[in-house]
């Protein structure tokens, strides 16, 4: 049997602005990305503020893990609900719609994707970092139109959740609910 995948390897990475990027006021940090593991996973590090969290959506392609380095947030994915905090850990798994909100002053937080490939969103929308903190002025989801975002993330298979898709497929997930960012 022939092996036909790429040749990977080894490397090590650190946070850097050669790394990093400004999206949505947020600092993310791509420290392996689908090129890197043969479309395997990704692994990225955000730090995120509050009312800077995504709008309910679901993903048609990726898991995902999320552990906590600093901070803690409430995660909704669909009928339940976990409160999780600083050293523990959290996995969506792709076709369950969920969302979260982040319940400290900072959220700081790996996430592994996989398969990889979803950092290409980010990065593509994102700007370059041009210091490893988080930027200034910048607007956030709550803030943003959010069309954009919409296109490019249905291009990976992700679909933002309309009021009535957060009502029944979230029940849980705390009212007043966001924009709508369909319309």
């Amino acid at each position: 049997m022939i092996d036909t995948s790429m040749e990977l390897k080894a490397f090590k990475r650190t946070k850097s602005l050669d790394t990093s990027a400004w999206y949505m006021a947020s600092l993310t940090t791509c420290l392996a990305e689908k090129k890197d593991t043969d479309g395997k996973f990704g692994l990225m590090e955000s730090v995120l503020i509050p009312g800077n969290e995504p709008p309910p959506h679901v993903h048609s392609r990726e898991d995902e893990l999320y552990y906590i380095l600093e901070g803690e947030f409430d995660v909704y994915v669909g009928r339940e609900a976990f409160m999780v905090q600083t050293g523990e850990c959290v996995f969506l798994p792709k076709r369950k719609p969920h969302a979260f909100v982040i319940r400290s002053p900072r959220l700081r937080l790996l996430l592994i994707i996989t398969p990889g490939g979803l950092e290409g969103a980010f990065r593509s929308m994102a700007s370059p970092a041009e210091r490893l903190e988080l930027p200034e002025g910048m607007p956030t989801y709550a803030t943003s139109d959010l069309r954009r975002a919409v296109q490019v993330f249905s291009e990976y298979g992700v679909t933002f959740l309309s009021k009535d898709e957060i009502v029944d497929q979230l029940p849980l997930y705390p009212k007043p609910l966001p924009p709508n960012p369909r319309t």
